[in-house]
């Protein structure tokens, strides 16, 4: 039913070089998208590896100095020491450090040093009771609250400072010992705020590139694919026109071949032998499935070729129509011992090709007449739709046949194709019927469509729109 639906309402789907380099183009663009992302997912993660891993090295450098200039005052007891706080902070300050403390095991604070002296309570809290591995790093991040000025304070007017703004810290630590003994910890942080707002930045960049790219790679998929097609395209064009010549070529010599033989019946027929008549029915058989076959391989070539003379539109009575393929039918059915039923109302006009509509119901009768054993029930039904905001035609043709096992359902309106194919070459059945009706139904704006289970019959249903479309 969806399929169905799609093929209504876009008229592309029915074309299937238009609906292959669709779908080739969609490959083409998929196979590109997911290119781009691991492209950008790979380019990134490198770039952001490589740039925190080199702050990574940067701060435990820095702060393996540290370690080293505490441990060398540890014997003389000046941790105090204006020199040590000195030099602790010309390599704080060369390794651009944002802080440092060397804190007691017990937490007392013995020498340390931080960017803002404000935040060295937070930053105290951020180290509290971290007992750090080797090489171990944590990132944290923290906000800097504007600080309070005086009225007339010619600072207050620096507008970066006066704004709230966070912190993006980087920080590791260092457990010292002497001889052996655990002296205290050396936390020391750096602030990356910088590297990570450039990395954010980063990212923003390369997907908007990505984007771009994608967009260029649509339109590389679409030409692609379209000279993909041209071949394609191409030879199919070339065996259409071979069909469609090789069957008007066909046409004349078949129906002079009919005429003679029917020519011969009338006037030799009463000197032929049992075995000669045989034989003449039999060639006049196989003329006239010949002819059928011809005759619908010329439809479907006129289908593909998309004339504006294969469908002529007139309004007509379908139940007039109907009624007469009826009549002519029912003798087809009572030979084979079947029940072929009609209802429809009296009048039913609509708008359409009447010989189009005349064959599309002798197609789904005669595929009802093959399929249904003798003393089988066959019905033919034709009503009027009218939910929907425009009239619709319902065509049900329902039969107490073998019925059609469920994985061939899908296929059976596609070309050639034969649910058991021995039984079709014993009915006369190319495979071609079904998908004309199709064909038909379609170049109507309607849908078809099929219910069926083994042993259960099939109930064929068809919806047309009666009146004209608007253009």
């Amino acid at each position: 039913m969806i399929s169905n639906w799609f093929s209504r309402h876009r008229p592309w789907k029915r074309d299937v070089f238009v609906h292959t380099q669709a779908r080739l183009a969609l490959q083409y663009s998929a196979i590109m998208m997911i290119f781009l992302s691991l492209f950008i997912t790979i380019v990134y993660f490198l770039v952001d590896f490589a740039v925190f891993y080199e702050q990574e090295k940067q701060l435990h450098a820095s702060t393996e100095q540290q370690v080293q200039a505490i441990k060398e005052a540890l014997p003389e007891e000046n941790l105090g020491d204006m020199e040590l706080d000195d030099e602790l902070n010309t390599i704080r300050e060369s390794g651009k450090q944002f802080f440092y403390y060397f804190i007691e095991p017990d937490g007392q604070l013995i020498i340390g040093d931080e960017w803002n002296r404000r935040l060295q309570p937070e930053l105290l809290e951020m180290v509290k009771d971290w007992i750090p591995g080797k090489r171990e790093v944590r990132y944290e991040s923290m906000t800097l609250s504007p600080p309070s000025y005086k009225r007339g304070d010619n600072a207050a007017s620096n507008s970066h400072m006066a704004k709230e703004r966070d912190i993006q810290l980087m920080m590791t630590g260092r457990a010292v010992y002497d001889n052996r003994q655990l002296v205290g910890f050396l936390y020391t942080g750096r602030d990356i705020t910088f590297t990570y707002e450039l990395t954010k930045r980063l990212l923003t960049v390369l997907i908007v590139l990505g984007i771009l790219f994608l967009g260029v790679a649509v339109l590389l998929s679409y030409f692609m694919s379209k000279r993909a097609m041209i071949p394609i395209r191409q030879s199919f064009q070339r065996q259409k026109e071979f069909i469609a010549d090789a069957s008007h070529e066909l046409r004349t010599p078949l129906s002079i071949l009919h005429s003679s033989l029917d020519v011969f019946e009338m006037e030799d027929g009463e000197h032929l032998s049992d075995f000669s008549k045989n034989v003449l029915v039999n060639m006049k058989n196989e003329v006239k499935r010949m002819a059928k076959m011809v005759s619908d391989l010329l439809t479907l070539a006129r289908s593909d070729t998309d004339r504006p003379d294969a469908l002529i539109f007139e309004p007509f009575d379908l139940a007039s129509s109907a009624g007469q393929l009826v009549h002519s039918t029912r003798t087809l059915a009572q030979q084979r011992n079947l029940h072929l039923h009609f209802h429809a109302p009296a009048s039913l006009p609509m708008y359409g090709d009447p010989e189009r509509i005349k064959q599309l119901l002798y197609i789904l009768l005669d595929n009802a007449i093959k399929y249904t054993p003798p003393g089988g029930e066959i019905h033919l039904s034709l009503s009027k739709d009218l939910t929907d905001k425009h009239p619709v035609l319902l065509v049900k043709v329902r039969d107490s046949g073998i019925g059609i096992p469920p994985g061939h359902i899908d296929r059976i309106f596609d070309r050639f194709y034969r649910v058991e194919k021995n039984r079709s070459r014993q009915m006369g059945g190319m495979g071609l019927g079904l998908s004309i009706a199709k064909w038909i139904v379609e170049a109507h704006d309607g849908t078809i469509s099929v219910s069926s289970a083994p042993g259960q019959g099939s109930t064929f249903t068809v919806s047309i729109p009666l009146t004209k479309k608007r253009t």
